[in-house]
């Protein structure tokens, strides 16, 4: 179970900020710098919400970073949660420096959320905003260069949502320039939807299968602000995902999964199978009584089952407090030809007599 315990809400920031720049006028030296600078944070976070909300209306959205969706995965959070780490791309040569602003909102599609109505705050107040499932802000991104022709930067963040279904608003956005007739700042903003799964049930289940690019140690805690920019790192270890599965025989597959949900016996063990078959594209191949692969595949290999039971896991290992159950591989591909290939992870709770298949699509090539 992954928890996360920042959770950002605008409307109090904004209100925050022009207080904080109210009190500073005659309490500090720089009174005029602080009231300054806090009002054009607020400017830059109510400029950027407007954007999203124009999105969302149904306006074009602007591109100016190329930026793009990569990938999203699920993860149990905490209590009937999902947590939900993902990655976009932007092209970094696109920035001309300094900071940016990225900002990202969950918006749920059932029921649909309301638009504020145009009575619900006092005359002269502030209009109260909708509540979205999740959303935060980032007033002071650091621009990363890159030269024009380099691999998209990535920009990882993550939310924590209940199972259903929701768009996904991802902005990043240029300063507002003090220059006079200066053009409007550069800005991007996505839509993506997801469907999040249910972890909170008896019924056996899995996390996103990940694909890592590599697995790296995590060696000393994380401040929060860590925590946020890196939501792939998962206690003692932190997950760099793959860009593609399209891999060289150079390559390795590694794959990291959790297992939620496994009968436990009397000592909270588990007893629980996990199996990796790889089988290779055939077109026209059928698949005969017995064999592991689908109609269109011909079987390539196959690595040995992991136990995961009393025997193998650490005697300490206790589903009641809340250990996880994980698995993995990491298997290189210098024997496989070219080709594109299925890798079918079967999990059987053998406790439970019950079992589920995952699926991992990749290619091979020289």
């Amino acid at each position: 179970m992954v928890s996360r315990h920042r959770v950002f809400t605008i409307s109090a920031a904004v209100g925050l900020l022009f207080s904080v720049g109210l009190f500073a006028q005659g309490r500090q030296p720089d009174a005029k710098a602080q009231a300054a600078a806090a009002a054009a944070q607020r400017a830059e976070t109510v400029a950027t919400l407007k954007l999203v909300d124009d999105v969302a209306a149904g306006q074009a959205a602007p591109n100016d970073f190329a930026l793009t969706w990569m990938r999203e995965d699920y993860l149990k959070g905490g209590p009937n949660t999902q947590y939900v780490p993902f990655v976009v791309t932007v092209d970094a040569s696109k920035f001309a420096g300094g900071k940016v602003t990225l900002y990202w909102r969950v918006v749920a599609k059932t029921p649909a959320q309301p638009a504020p109505s145009a009575s619900a705050a006092p005359a002269g107040a502030q209009a109260a905003r909708p509540k979205y499932a999740f959303e935060d802000i980032n007033n002071s991104l650091d621009q990363i260069s890159a030269a024009s022709g380099a691999p998209p930067t990535r920009i990882a963040r993550s939310f924590s949502v209940p199972a259903g279904a929701y768009d996904v608003y991802v902005a990043i956005k240029e300063p507002i320039s003090t220059q006079k007739n200066a053009p409007p700042p550069k800005a991007s903003v996505l839509k993506h939807t997801i469907t999040v799964p249910d972890f909170w049930t008896s019924d056996l289940t899995t996390s996103s299968v990940i694909v890592a690019e590599r697995v790296d140690q995590v060696t000393a805690a994380l401040t929060p602000q860590q925590a946020g920019e890196r939501p792939y790192a998962l206690g003692p270890i932190e997950i760099i995902p793959v860009a593609d599965t399209k891999f060289t025989k150079k390559s390795e597959l590694s794959t990291f999964m959790l297992i939620y949900n496994a009968k436990a016996d009397a000592a909270s063990k588990p007893d629980v199978t996990v199996e990796y078959v790889f089988c290779q594209a055939a077109a026209g191949t059928e698949p005969k009584e017995g064999d592991l692969c689908k109609a269109g595949e011909k079987f390539f290999n196959k690595t040995n089952p992991q136990s995961l039971n009393a025997q193998s896991l650490p005697p300490e290992f206790n589903l009641a407090t809340g250990h996880q159950l994980q698995t993995g591989q990491a298997v290189p591909l210098a024997s496989f030809p070219e080709g594109s290939y299925r890798l079918e992870i079967k999990v059987t709770d053998k406790l439970a007599t019950k079992s589920l298949t995952r699926d991992v699509n990749f290619t091979v090539a020289p």
